[in-house]
This record gives C-alpha cells, structure tokens and sequence, in this order.
C-alpha cells in the first residue's frame, strides 16, 4: 500500500508524504479495521470502505481513503507530546494518530453514531490502541472534557465551522478540515491566530460525507430537467423552465487559449471571482447527447444570467494530457455572461496559479476587522470565510 501510493505520488508530481507519516502507516494493520473488507481493498490507496450506511442505502460513515488520511496527517504536522481531537470515528486513523504523538501524547475521538464508536473501540482494542479514547457525542460541540488540543482533524464534510473547534484549539493550534465553498471542496489545514484562523498553502480536493447532528446541512439541487440536470450550491432564484429551453437551445462558444491548468485551484478561483455563480450537475447519459451538444464533465461551475441565462465551463483537448479551457453561453443573455466568465480565465492565466488564502473570522466580526485583500466573504451561521489571493 505504502509502496504504492509514494509510486502515484512521484509519477503525478505531488509532495510526497513525510517519512513519519510512511512509517506509522506501515506499522497500523489497516484491515483489522475493515475486517468484512477484502485484503486488496483494505489496502488499496484510493477506496474508502464504508463502515456505516442509513437505511436507505446512503453512506454515512466510510474510513477515509489511505491516500486522503495521509494528506492530512501530514497537514496537521503531528509531533509527540501533543493532544489531539479527531471528529469521525473510523478507528484506523486515530490509530495512526496515536502512533505519531507517541506515547506521552492524547488522542480522543467522537462520533454521534454509537454503532460507529463501539466498532472503533472493538478494532483499537483489538489492534492494542487502548489508550485512545473514544466518545460518543455530537462533534458540534467539540469534546470539553479534553481540551485544548493542539491539533483538531476533521474527517466528515463541515458546511460551516463551529464555535468550539475554535474554543478548543491551543494558541497554536491547528484545525485540519474539509471546507464547503460555494460548492467546492477542499481539505484545509487553518492555524489558530488569535480568534480566527488562517490556512496554510497546502489545501487539497477532498470528498467526504457530510456531517450530521447540530452541525448537519442539507446541499439541496434545483431540479432543471427531472434527475438529468440541476443546479446546486444557488444563491438567488432560477426560472428553471427558461434555463431548461435555454439549454436546449443554441449556443455561443469561446476559446480564449487558456490551458485547463490545476483544475482545483482554478475551481476556486472562479468560485471567488463570479457572482451569480452554481454548480451544475449533468447526469451521465445526457453529457455527449444533449441538450443543446455536448455539455462538460459533472460537476460544472456555471454563471448564472437573467432570463434563465447560463455561461458554462468546458474544456477540449489540446495534445496529450493538455487541454484548453472554454465557455459556451446559452440564453439571451448567454453571450455576454460568457464574455464575463472568460475574463475571469484569463485572469487566472495571468495569475501565478497559487493557492487561495483562506481565512475563517467568528460570525460577528465587522467587515472593518476583515483582511481588505479579500476577494469574498462566505457568510454562515458561525463564521466569516474570506478568501483571497496573492
């Protein structure tokens, strides 16, 4: 396993892990957490097997795929001594947690599933973790009993981050978590400076499943055409009838000779600097058929415009492994949404492609007390997240 995932990361080009974290990772037996799991899946670098599901089939808590636990175990820099909360409980990852803060460290771990934490006891017990202490609870509130940690890491999905995360954090703490951002995922590692908290340059791509209990948010998609089309992460009203005809209508193209480059990043960046701006699902069987051609890759980040206008991202390809990034406009309106939407292209070609500055403030902080780089402010019930770029 281990073998394998330094091989990917040297043939994609990416950081490669750090030698602490290649060698707990050799030294957790990773299947004696998913027993009911083939070896090779255990052990395979990028599956997530599920450990709980709801009735209806829904995954409601997974252990991470060892190619994400690695990436945030190396975002959390663990060093022995220090006492760590980890939120979702999967038992594999608080064992390698353990191994990294050593013997006179602390690991606790929460999860509101009781079947969850009673299967992550049973495995750590089993695999001679004893000492990590494992809590049942709504990781909304954090664990008081143990705090503060100088390391929070967060392995479910938080639409917004709470009071306590924050509460809780040493001075110097740092919270390692995935981010919802207009629609957009990412892992981020923040460091506590005074009373909000800054991220690091190493924020990566990351899917997880979402929280539950007080922190739980439901991602409701407008349905444009039944299940094949919608729009997701929307923040004004849509004519969804017109953007349906709209679609099925004709269309403007434009290429501006951007290259498709860092698609995470340049996700992002379009995020930060569109305004009337969603994500637009396409289900699998409608992508090279329709409505109005071939549409992109699902999920798409889209302009929305009036009369059920719409600009949306697409790409072509350029020579091997290259492509170049384009935008078809649709509607009335279409033409020049899609004109706004390639400026916002071509501003990112001539930005150096760094990673966006991300900073978490409490809810009441005025916009005088905010960063004035800031492109956008992402307002929600806990916090203000200001994002920005160099």
């Amino acid at each position: 396993m281990v073998d394998t995932l330094l091989r990917l990361q040297q043939e994609w080009g990416m950081t490669p892990i750090s030698v602490q974290v290649e060698d707990v990772l050799r030294a957790v037996p990773r299947h004696v957490f998913v027993p009911e799991v083939a070896l090779e899946k255990a052990y395979a670098t990028d599956y997530a097997p599920p450990i709980r599901r709801a009735e209806d089939g829904l995954i409601t808590s997974s252990l991470s795929a060892v190619r994400v636990q690695a990436m945030m175990l190396d975002q959390a820099g663990l060093e022995p001594g220090m006492r760590v909360l980890e939120i979702g409980s999967g038992g594999y990852n608080a064992a390698l947690i353990s191994e990294l803060v050593g013997a006179e460290g602390e690991v606790t771990t929460i999860d509101i599933d009781p079947e969850v934490t009673e299967r992550a006891r049973r495995y750590l017990d089993e695999a001679g973790y004893k000492k990590v202490r494992v809590v049942t609870g709504d990781a909304e509130f954090g664990v008081a009993e143990g705090a503060p940690y100088d390391r929070i890491i967060v392995t479910v999905r938080a639409w917004d981050l709470p009071p306590a995360w924050l509460a809780q954090l040493t001075e110097n703490g740092r919270l390692v978590t995935p981010m919802r951002l207009r629609g957009v995922s990412r892992t981020v590692g923040l460091d506590r400076i005074h009373d909000h908290l800054v991220s690091r340059p190493d924020h990566h791509l990351t899917v997880f499943v979402p929280m539950q209990g007080a922190g739980a948010h439901e991602e409701r998609g407008i349905a444009v055409q039944g299940e094949e089309i919608a729009l997701y992460g929307v923040e004004e009203v849509v004519d969804t009838t017109a953007l349906r005809q709209a679609l099925h209508g004709p269309r403007t193209e434009f290429w501006p000779g951007v290259e498709f480059t860092h698609p995470d990043r340049q996700h992002l960046w379009i995020a930060g600097h569109t305004d009337r701006y969603a994500m637009l699902h396409v289900a699998e069987d409608v992508l090279e058929h329709g409505p109005a051609g071939r549409l992109a890759r699902q999920p798409v980040p889209v302009v929305l415009a009036d009369g059920g206008s719409v600009a949306v991202r697409t790409k072509r390809p350029l020579s091997e492994g290259r492509f170049e990034v384009g935008v078809f406009g649709y509607g009335p309106h279409g033409e020049t949404a899609a004109q706004n939407y390639v400026d916002v292209l071509r501003a990112w070609d001539q930005h150096d492609g760094s990673m966006a500055r991300i900073e978490v403030w409490p809810g009441p902080t005025p916009d005088s007390e905010l960063p004035t780089d800031r492109v956008r402010v992402l307002d929600k019930p806990h916090t203000r997240t200001v994002l920005a770029w160099s």
